[in-house]
């Protein structure tokens, strides 16, 4: 059975002219890179709550890519900051 999450549909123009994202984003994160862009997935606050999408840019001063350059809308998730334990690998010592 799949999870339906809420989500939002946001304007780009919106994010990056009103709320001045990505660069005013509460988290910013990178989760892949090409050999011409890298991906990035932020959260950023509207209106008392939490959303996260995804963004790309050029990964070389030669790539002229920016955030949200071909969508004129897209698609956020609603979230919230939770602590969560996380098993992990380490050296024995």
């Amino acid at each position: 059975m799949k999870k339906l999450f809420k989500s939002k549909t946001f304007k780009t123009e919106f994010l990056r002219e009103e709320l001045d994202l990505p660069w005013k984003a509460v988290d910013d994160e990178i989760i892949d890179q090409d050999r011409w862009s890298t991906f990035h997935e932020i959260v950023f606050e509207y209106e008392g709550k939490y959303y996260t999408t995804t963004y790309s840019v050029g990964s070389t001063e030669c790539q002229d890519e920016r955030p949200w350059e071909y969508e004129e809308e897209l698609e956020a998730t609603e979230v919230e900051q939770k602590e969560v334990m996380v098993k992990k690998w380490v050296p024995v010592e």
